[in-house]
């Protein structure tokens, strides 16, 4: 029997991320060989050679490269994504964003330029899931 195909990126993400818990600030430049979860606060610059999710009410300061990454929180700074970004209602993003495709939920703000890189339009949804 298969595994079921996992379209969703958070369902993607992996066996054993890094977490930036809750009620937690990181100062100082952070990298990962993988996956990255943040909770919490980081204040630096980031390279995330997995997948970033950041959760609503998380925050990040500084520029960010990542492999695909899921944002509900807030960033400022620069976001450069590999792959696929998706950007949940609750994002606040007042940054340069550039990624290979790019799908926002309505509600989300960007703040800022969005490059494309694969040449295809940005795709805009309705979020349905909540808590994720």
């Amino acid at each position: 029997m298969s595994e079921p195909e996992k379209r969703r990126l958070l369902d993607q993400i992996g066996e054993s991320p890094t977490f930036v818990a809750p009620g937690s600030r990181l100062t100082g430049d952070l990298e990962t060989d993988g996956p990255l979860v943040v909770c919490g606060a980081v204040r630096g610059d980031g390279r995330i050679a997995g997948a970033l999710s950041m959760a609503a009410g998380s925050e990040w300061q500084g520029e960010i490269h990542a492999r695909a990454a899921v944002i509900a929180g807030r960033i400022t700074g620069k976001l450069v994504v590999e792959e696929k970004l998706e950007v949940g209602a609750s994002a606040v993003i007042r940054a340069d964003v550039v990624a290979r495709t790019v799908a926002i939920a309505r509600g989300a703000v960007i703040e800022g330029a969005v490059t494309v890189t694969s040449g295809e339009p940005v795709t805009r949804f309705e979020e349905r899931r909540h808590g994720e």
